[in-house]
Protein backbone atom coordinates (compact mmCIF):
# COMPACT_ATOMS: atom_id res chain seq x y z
CA UNK A 1 0.00 0.00 0.00
CA UNK A 2 1.46 3.35 -0.74
CA UNK A 3 2.16 5.36 2.51
CA UNK A 4 0.35 8.71 3.57
CA UNK A 5 0.46 11.63 5.71
CA UNK A 6 -1.95 11.63 8.62
CA UNK A 7 -0.81 7.79 9.78
CA UNK A 8 -0.19 8.59 13.49
CA UNK A 9 -0.93 5.27 14.33
CA UNK A 10 2.83 4.24 12.55
CA UNK A 11 4.43 7.32 14.01
CA UNK A 12 2.99 6.01 17.43
CA UNK A 13 4.35 2.64 17.11
CA UNK A 14 8.02 3.71 15.89
CA UNK A 15 8.31 6.41 18.39
CA UNK A 16 5.63 5.94 21.24
CA UNK A 17 3.34 8.85 22.28
CA UNK A 18 4.23 12.01 23.15
CA UNK A 19 3.52 13.70 25.90
CA UNK A 20 1.75 16.32 24.73
CA UNK A 21 0.59 14.59 21.94
CA UNK A 22 1.68 14.86 18.01
CA UNK A 23 1.73 17.82 16.29
CA UNK A 24 1.01 16.28 12.82
CA UNK A 25 2.44 18.23 10.01
CA UNK A 26 2.58 15.18 7.61
CA UNK A 27 -0.69 16.22 5.92
CA UNK A 28 -1.59 18.65 3.32
CA UNK A 29 -4.49 19.40 5.50
CA UNK A 30 -5.80 23.27 6.41
CA UNK A 31 -5.09 23.37 10.26
CA UNK A 32 -7.90 25.93 10.17
CA UNK A 33 -11.06 23.75 8.92
CA UNK A 34 -14.12 25.35 7.63
CA UNK A 35 -16.26 25.72 10.89
CA UNK A 36 -19.40 23.52 9.41
CA UNK A 37 -22.85 24.13 11.14
CA UNK A 38 -24.72 20.96 12.61
CA UNK A 39 -26.98 19.84 9.50
CA UNK A 40 -30.21 19.14 9.82
CA UNK A 41 -31.48 16.19 11.42
CA UNK A 42 -33.10 15.24 7.46
CA UNK A 43 -29.49 14.88 6.62
CA UNK A 44 -29.10 11.68 8.62
CA UNK A 45 -32.35 10.54 8.21
CA UNK A 46 -33.16 10.30 4.71
CA UNK A 47 -31.43 9.12 1.58
CA UNK A 48 -29.19 11.95 0.04
CA UNK A 49 -30.73 13.73 -2.72
CA UNK A 50 -28.77 14.72 -5.86
CA UNK A 51 -31.63 17.56 -6.24
CA UNK A 52 -29.74 19.14 -3.32
CA UNK A 53 -28.45 21.49 -5.52
CA UNK A 54 -24.13 20.56 -4.54
CA UNK A 55 -23.00 20.03 -7.74
CA UNK A 56 -24.36 23.19 -9.39
CA UNK A 57 -22.79 25.06 -5.88
CA UNK A 58 -19.34 23.45 -6.67
CA UNK A 59 -19.30 24.06 -10.61
CA UNK A 60 -20.38 27.32 -9.70
CA UNK A 61 -17.27 27.85 -6.53
CA UNK A 62 -14.69 26.06 -8.75
CA UNK A 63 -15.28 28.00 -11.73
CA UNK A 64 -16.38 24.90 -13.87
CA UNK A 65 -19.11 24.12 -16.85
CA UNK A 66 -20.22 21.12 -14.27
CA UNK A 67 -19.11 18.95 -11.52
CA UNK A 68 -19.63 14.99 -9.67
CA UNK A 69 -19.80 15.01 -6.36
CA UNK A 70 -17.75 11.84 -5.47
CA UNK A 71 -16.97 10.19 -1.86
CA UNK A 72 -13.57 12.03 -1.75
CA UNK A 73 -11.45 12.55 -4.96
CA UNK A 74 -9.66 9.07 -4.34
CA UNK A 75 -13.08 7.47 -5.81
CA UNK A 76 -12.03 8.75 -9.35
CA UNK A 77 -8.41 8.12 -8.77
CA UNK A 78 -9.11 4.78 -8.14
CA UNK A 79 -12.25 4.10 -10.48
CA UNK A 80 -11.20 6.57 -14.07
CA UNK A 81 -9.14 3.65 -14.99
CA UNK A 82 -11.82 1.13 -15.21
CA UNK A 83 -13.49 3.37 -17.91
CA UNK A 84 -10.84 2.75 -20.37
CA UNK A 85 -9.16 -0.50 -21.81
CA UNK A 86 -5.89 -0.60 -20.63
CA UNK A 87 -3.49 1.54 -22.54
CA UNK A 88 -0.36 3.26 -21.89
CA UNK A 89 0.01 6.07 -18.82
CA UNK A 90 2.53 8.83 -18.23
CA UNK A 91 2.61 9.83 -14.86
CA UNK A 92 5.63 11.94 -13.69
CA UNK A 93 7.34 11.04 -10.55
CA UNK A 94 7.44 11.73 -7.92
CA UNK A 95 3.55 11.66 -7.97
CA UNK A 96 0.65 11.20 -5.21
CA UNK A 97 1.29 7.33 -5.71
CA UNK A 98 -2.58 6.62 -5.17
CA UNK A 99 -2.24 7.41 -9.41
CA UNK A 100 -0.05 5.01 -10.29
CA UNK A 101 -1.40 2.50 -8.16
CA UNK A 102 -4.96 2.49 -9.47
CA UNK A 103 -3.70 2.30 -13.13
CA UNK A 104 -2.02 -0.31 -13.06
CA UNK A 105 -4.69 -2.10 -10.79
CA UNK A 106 -6.78 -1.84 -14.06
CA UNK A 107 -4.44 -2.90 -16.35
CA UNK A 108 -2.75 -0.06 -17.53
CA UNK A 109 0.82 0.12 -18.77
CA UNK A 110 1.84 3.35 -16.66
CA UNK A 111 5.78 4.53 -16.99
CA UNK A 112 7.02 7.51 -14.82
CA UNK A 113 8.65 10.25 -16.39
CA UNK A 114 10.19 13.40 -15.53
CA UNK A 115 8.59 16.43 -15.08
CA UNK A 116 10.24 18.41 -17.56
CA UNK A 117 8.74 16.08 -20.32
CA UNK A 118 5.63 17.25 -19.13
CA UNK A 119 6.32 20.93 -19.36
CA UNK A 120 7.47 20.86 -22.41
CA UNK A 121 5.18 20.47 -25.64
CA UNK A 122 4.10 16.93 -26.52
CA UNK A 123 6.42 14.74 -28.69
CA UNK A 124 4.93 13.49 -32.29
CA UNK A 125 4.14 10.55 -32.49
CA UNK A 126 2.43 10.66 -28.81
CA UNK A 127 3.54 7.64 -27.16
CA UNK A 128 0.97 7.72 -24.54
CA UNK A 129 -3.16 7.63 -23.97
CA UNK A 130 -3.54 9.10 -20.96
CA UNK A 131 -0.98 11.34 -19.02
CA UNK A 132 -2.00 11.88 -15.45
CA UNK A 133 -0.75 14.76 -13.07
CA UNK A 134 -1.39 16.77 -10.14
CA UNK A 135 -1.05 20.47 -10.29
CA UNK A 136 0.27 21.85 -8.39
CA UNK A 137 2.66 18.69 -7.47
CA UNK A 138 2.32 16.65 -4.40
CA UNK A 139 4.81 16.27 -2.67
CA UNK A 140 7.04 18.91 -4.67
CA UNK A 141 4.66 21.87 -5.25
CA UNK A 142 5.90 22.17 -9.15
CA UNK A 143 3.56 23.96 -11.35
CA UNK A 144 3.64 23.16 -15.11
CA UNK A 145 3.02 25.84 -17.82
CA UNK A 146 -0.92 27.09 -18.71
CA UNK A 147 0.26 26.65 -22.15
CA UNK A 148 2.08 23.35 -22.00
CA UNK A 149 -0.93 22.05 -20.13
CA UNK A 150 -3.41 22.76 -23.05
CA UNK A 151 -1.14 21.49 -26.03
CA UNK A 152 -0.70 18.15 -23.47
CA UNK A 153 -4.49 17.44 -23.49
CA UNK A 154 -5.33 19.04 -27.73
CA UNK A 155 -2.39 16.03 -28.49
CA UNK A 156 -3.98 13.72 -26.34
CA UNK A 157 -7.81 14.35 -26.80
CA UNK A 158 -7.03 13.77 -30.78
CA UNK A 159 -6.28 10.28 -30.47
CA UNK A 160 -9.35 10.04 -28.16
CA UNK A 161 -7.39 9.76 -25.12
CA UNK A 162 -6.96 11.91 -21.62
CA UNK A 163 -5.23 14.42 -19.67
CA UNK A 164 -6.33 14.46 -15.89
CA UNK A 165 -5.08 16.54 -13.61
CA UNK A 166 -5.44 16.37 -10.04
CA UNK A 167 -6.05 20.03 -8.48
CA UNK A 168 -6.17 18.79 -4.83
CA UNK A 169 -4.31 21.96 -3.68
CA UNK A 170 -5.87 24.56 -6.29
CA UNK A 171 -8.57 26.23 -3.93
CA UNK A 172 -5.49 28.12 -2.02
CA UNK A 173 -4.29 29.11 -5.48
CA UNK A 174 -7.32 29.18 -8.09
CA UNK A 175 -5.15 31.40 -10.91
CA UNK A 176 -3.02 27.70 -11.54
CA UNK A 177 -6.79 26.12 -11.78
CA UNK A 178 -7.60 25.14 -15.49
CA UNK A 179 -11.20 23.85 -13.63
CA UNK A 180 -12.85 26.97 -16.48
CA UNK A 181 -11.71 24.26 -19.49
CA UNK A 182 -13.21 21.37 -17.92
CA UNK A 183 -15.57 21.14 -20.56
CA UNK A 184 -12.82 20.64 -23.23
CA UNK A 185 -12.68 17.24 -24.93
CA UNK A 186 -9.88 14.88 -23.18
CA UNK A 187 -9.66 17.24 -19.58
CA UNK A 188 -10.24 15.68 -16.42
CA UNK A 189 -10.13 17.44 -13.18
CA UNK A 190 -10.19 16.40 -9.81
CA UNK A 191 -11.30 18.39 -6.95
CA UNK A 192 -11.74 17.94 -3.36
CA UNK A 193 -12.93 19.42 -0.31
CA UNK A 194 -9.96 17.71 2.28
CA UNK A 195 -6.85 20.08 1.58
CA UNK A 196 -7.69 23.59 1.70
CA UNK A 197 -11.44 23.41 3.45
CA UNK A 198 -9.62 21.70 6.14
CA UNK A 199 -12.96 19.11 5.55
CA UNK A 200 -10.73 15.66 5.24
CA UNK A 201 -12.91 13.47 7.29
CA UNK A 202 -16.08 14.35 5.00
CA UNK A 203 -14.57 12.23 2.01
CA UNK A 204 -16.31 14.87 -0.46
CA UNK A 205 -13.91 15.20 -3.73
CA UNK A 206 -15.50 16.61 -7.00
CA UNK A 207 -14.66 15.07 -10.99
CA UNK A 208 -14.94 18.07 -13.46
CA UNK A 209 -14.77 17.35 -17.00
CA UNK A 210 -17.10 16.58 -20.31
CA UNK A 211 -20.54 14.94 -19.42
CA UNK A 212 -20.13 11.76 -21.14
CA UNK A 213 -17.23 11.09 -19.03
CA UNK A 214 -19.15 12.17 -15.41
CA UNK A 215 -21.83 10.32 -16.53
CA UNK A 216 -19.83 6.87 -16.79
CA UNK A 217 -18.19 8.05 -13.46
CA UNK A 218 -21.77 8.12 -11.70
CA UNK A 219 -22.88 5.17 -13.14
CA UNK A 220 -20.12 3.30 -11.58
CA UNK A 221 -20.23 5.00 -8.28
CA UNK A 222 -24.18 4.09 -8.59
CA UNK A 223 -27.03 5.56 -6.14
CA UNK A 224 -25.87 7.90 -2.99
CA UNK A 225 -21.88 7.79 -3.37
CA UNK A 226 -21.72 10.68 -0.60
CA UNK A 227 -23.56 11.04 2.86
CA UNK A 228 -26.10 13.37 3.21
CA UNK A 229 -24.42 15.14 6.20
CA UNK A 230 -21.00 15.41 4.00
CA UNK A 231 -23.70 16.75 1.02
CA UNK A 232 -24.89 19.78 3.47
CA UNK A 233 -21.29 20.65 4.70
CA UNK A 234 -19.92 20.78 1.05
CA UNK A 235 -22.49 23.30 -0.17
CA UNK A 236 -21.92 25.67 3.18
CA UNK A 237 -18.37 25.89 2.31
CA UNK A 238 -18.48 26.27 -1.06
CA UNK A 239 -20.81 29.00 -0.50
CA UNK A 240 -19.14 30.84 1.91
CA UNK A 241 -16.64 32.89 -0.63
CA UNK A 242 -15.66 35.32 2.60
CA UNK A 243 -13.98 32.67 4.58
CA UNK A 244 -12.29 31.23 1.13
CA UNK A 245 -10.67 34.89 0.26
CA UNK A 246 -9.54 35.31 3.95
CA UNK A 247 -8.12 31.37 3.98
CA UNK A 248 -5.92 32.24 0.98
CA UNK A 249 -4.94 35.04 2.58
CA UNK A 250 -4.24 33.24 6.19
CA UNK A 251 -2.25 30.37 4.39
CA UNK A 252 -0.13 32.97 1.90
CA UNK A 253 0.94 34.27 5.54
CA UNK A 254 1.47 30.81 7.16
CA UNK A 255 3.66 29.51 4.13
CA UNK A 256 5.64 32.33 4.35
CA UNK A 257 6.28 31.98 8.39
CA UNK A 258 7.23 28.18 8.08
CA UNK A 259 9.66 29.12 5.29
CA UNK A 260 11.33 31.55 7.65
CA UNK A 261 10.85 28.30 10.32
CA UNK A 262 12.52 26.00 8.06
CA UNK A 263 15.44 28.55 6.52
CA UNK A 264 16.70 29.03 10.43
CA UNK A 265 16.75 25.54 11.12
CA UNK A 266 19.06 25.14 8.14
CA UNK A 267 16.54 23.04 5.55
CA UNK A 268 15.07 25.66 3.57
CA UNK A 269 12.04 25.00 1.56
CA UNK A 270 12.49 24.58 -2.31
CA UNK A 271 8.55 24.68 -2.84
CA UNK A 272 5.46 23.68 -2.35
CA UNK A 273 1.97 25.13 -1.71
CA UNK A 274 0.58 27.41 0.66
CA UNK A 275 -0.49 24.27 2.55
CA UNK A 276 2.47 22.85 2.38
CA UNK A 277 6.67 23.33 2.07
CA UNK A 278 9.17 20.96 -0.10
CA UNK A 279 11.88 20.61 1.54
CA UNK A 280 14.64 18.61 -0.26
CA UNK A 281 17.62 16.98 2.11
CA UNK A 282 20.13 14.14 2.26
CA UNK A 283 18.68 12.24 5.01
CA UNK A 284 14.85 12.64 5.27
CA UNK A 285 14.47 9.80 7.44
CA UNK A 286 16.89 10.63 10.05
CA UNK A 287 15.25 13.95 9.97
CA UNK A 288 11.91 12.89 10.10
CA UNK A 289 13.16 10.57 13.37
CA UNK A 290 14.24 14.08 14.94
CA UNK A 291 11.38 15.62 14.46
CA UNK A 292 9.11 12.57 15.69
CA UNK A 293 11.26 12.15 18.95
CA UNK A 294 9.87 15.58 19.81
CA UNK A 295 6.46 15.24 18.94
CA UNK A 296 6.55 16.43 15.46
CA UNK A 297 5.73 14.02 12.96
CA UNK A 298 6.23 15.05 8.88
CA UNK A 299 6.10 12.60 5.90
CA UNK A 300 10.00 11.16 4.53
CA UNK A 301 10.26 10.74 0.82
CA UNK A 302 13.45 8.62 -1.19
CA UNK A 303 13.26 9.59 -3.87
CA UNK A 304 13.45 12.27 -4.17
CA UNK A 305 14.74 12.75 -1.06
CA UNK A 306 13.43 15.11 1.04
CA UNK A 307 10.80 16.46 3.57
CA UNK A 308 6.96 17.21 3.07
CA UNK A 309 5.63 19.99 6.23
CA UNK A 310 2.58 21.31 6.79
CA UNK A 311 1.43 24.23 8.67
CA UNK A 312 1.12 24.36 12.16
CA UNK A 313 -2.30 24.60 13.99
CA UNK A 314 -1.74 27.51 16.81
CA UNK A 315 0.84 28.78 18.47
CA UNK A 316 2.01 25.97 20.72
CA UNK A 317 2.35 23.77 17.78
CA UNK A 318 4.79 26.58 16.24
CA UNK A 319 6.71 26.62 19.21
CA UNK A 320 7.09 22.56 19.29
CA UNK A 321 8.17 23.11 15.52
CA UNK A 322 10.65 25.34 16.34
CA UNK A 323 12.43 23.21 19.44
CA UNK A 324 12.25 20.28 17.62
CA UNK A 325 13.96 21.68 14.65
CA UNK A 326 16.55 23.75 17.17
CA UNK A 327 16.02 26.75 16.76
CA UNK A 328 15.14 28.99 19.45
CA UNK A 329 11.22 30.08 20.32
Amino acid sequence: MPEHGGNLHEATARFGEPEAGWVDLSTGINPTPYPVQAPAATAWHRLPEAGDGLEDVAAAAIGAPGALALPGSQAAIGLLPALRRPARVAIPAPEYAEHATAWRHWGHAVERLDPAVLAAAPPEPLPWEVVVLSHPNNPTGRRYPAAALRAWRAALAAQGGWLVIDEAFCDAEPATSLAAEAGAEGLLILRSLGKFYGLAGARVGFLLGPAAVRERLAALLGPWPLAGPSRAAARQALRDSAWQRAQRAALAAAAERLDAVLADAGLPASGGTPLFRWVPCRAPREVQAQLARAGVWVRAFDVPAGLRLGLPAGAAAWQRLRRALGVEP
